[in-house]
């Protein structure tokens, strides 16, 4: 198993479209979902979308969980509630990431930034992934 590691940040008004943040069922066209730069719905969903929007991979969990650790500290000066997400805290995320990482359950996280702005960031674990059979987008 290796971890596929993607972050997306916009306007948080723009996660409500979604029509292009689903897979449509079989027959439906997943053209505007693989195109759309949103996130998905599903955190195993991103698996879907180009190679191109694979921010890092790693083979370790170690090394994914470096890469959540790196993302959260980038968005944490933009934090639109910084005193609710220190409740939290990075060691708690963290903690949780490495349980979930290590059981093959993908992980993903978000925050709401200022500014009307949200960032998520999201480890999916590829070949195999537990909750769909999509191929490794970079393979």
């Amino acid at each position: 198993m290796h971890l596929h590691c993607y972050v997306w940040t916009g306007m948080g008004e723009d996660l409500r479209d979604e029509a292009d943040r689903r897979v449509p069922p079989p027959p439906g066209d997943p053209a505007s979902f693989i195109s759309s730069p949103l996130p998905p719905m599903r955190t195993c969903d991103w698996l879907l979308k180009p190679a191109r929007r694979i921010d890092a991979t790693h083979t370790t969990v170690d090394g994914a969980l470096a890469w959540l650790a790196e993302r959260y500290e980038a968005a944490r000066p933009s934090f639109l509630h910084p005193d609710a997400e220190a409740a939290i805290g990075l060691g708690l995320r963290l903690d949780l990431a490495r349980e979930a990482l290590e059981g093959g359950v993908d992980v993903q996280w978000g925050f709401w930034l200022t500014g009307g702005r949200f960032t998520t960031c999201g480890v999916v674990c590829c070949s195999p992934n537990r909750h769909a059979r999509h191929r490794c987008p970079a393979a």
